[in-house]
């Protein structure tokens, strides 16, 4: 199959199942809840064996490890401008957090980062993001889950054990026992696991948990919000990497990948958080959906005419 094949189904398979989602809202008492659920079973059943397999496979290197520590980097300053931007609007308690934790998220992935560094720089680029990429598990799941779950100003013992041992945590112990497989040399088994099926089975699983938690009369009430996180995502971002990079000496292909990484809208995992610990998942679907079809409607055009200009 092809990546642009893929691609095409994987689009088909974030669309439809949201807007099936968005027409069984009603259908459910509690529409948040039953969301909870289904990415507690993603979570538990259909991510850990995808992440172990294809980090297993990985072939690291170390001149290769600033990839993932830019990622780091990107996540960390749109985190940071979040709590910048956070006492403008006035965001307390669950919808702060919600804020934030999509200010820091973003979507790159294959979906949509990784595939356009595949439109940009063919083969070279999609293999430079999926190193990029590595970042993602361990920040998500050791940093944004940890901070969703804190009370008010503080962590305890008790609060980080019982985080610890949640079942939201079974992709980063898949990504540990991966990285230990690695470490101890142990080959991969020559074997053909039908990963591409758990894949599609997990995207179509969180899009339509998105769309029982959406709804367009959230849109204009948040507007505010939206555009602090458009300014935050399309402008700040991409703008102070563009500014690194100049003084960085990296490679063409290497800094390419950055900045067009850095161009990337909120990640669905910002409202799996939000679902997950009981954030505002209104918030969040609001901020995913509203920035995403920012980016594909407005920025994505303007990507094509920097990389003509040979500034991307």
């Amino acid at each position: 199959m092809s990546l642009e094949l893929k691609f095409i189904i994987f689009q088909s398979l974030i669309i439809l199942p949201f807007i099936v989602g968005t027409l069984m809202r009603k259908s459910f008492a509690d529409p948040s809840a039953v969301s909870k659920r289904v990415i507690g079973v993603n979570l538990t059943l259909l991510e850990p064996p995808v992440i172990l397999w294809s980090i297993w496979g990985l072939e690291l290197h170390r001149n290769l490890a600033f990839l993932p520590l830019a990622g780091i980097a990107i996540v960390t300053t749109g985190f940071l401008l979040g709590m910048a931007t956070v006492p403008l609007l006035g965001l307390r308690g669950a919808a702060r957090k919600t804020y934030l934790i999509s200010s820091s998220l973003a979507n790159h992935g294959f979906t949509m980062g990784g595939f356009i560094c595949y439109l940009f720089l063919k083969e070279t680029g999609l293999g430079l993001s999926s190193i990029f990429i590595i970042y993602f598990m361990p920040y998500t799941f050791m940093i944004i889950f940890t901070y969703a779950r804190m009370g008010p100003g503080r962590l305890t013992l008790r609060s980080l054990g019982e985080f610890l041992t949640g079942r939201q945590n079974m992709p980063l112990y898949a990504a540990l026992a991966a990285l230990l497989l690695q470490f101890l040399e142990i080959p991969r088994p020559g074997i053909h696991p039908p990963v591409d099926i758990f894949i599609m089975t997990s995207i179509v699983l969180y899009y339509w948990t998105l769309g029982l938690t959406f709804s367009l009369q959230d849109v204009f009430p948040l507007r505010r919000e939206h555009l602090a996180l458009a300014a935050i995502k399309f402008l700040a971002v991409p703008g102070l990497v563009f500014i690194v990079l100049r003084f960085a000496g990296l490679g063409r292909d290497v800094a390419s990948v950055i900045q067009i990484q850095s161009f990337m809208p909120a990640a669905i995992y910002s409202v799996v958080t939000a679902l997950l610990f009981d954030l505002d998942a209104r918030l969040a679907s609001s901020l995913f959906v509203v920035n995403t079809a920012i980016f594909i409607a407005v920025v994505f055009p303007l990507m094509f005419l920097l990389r003509g200009a040979g500034l991307l």
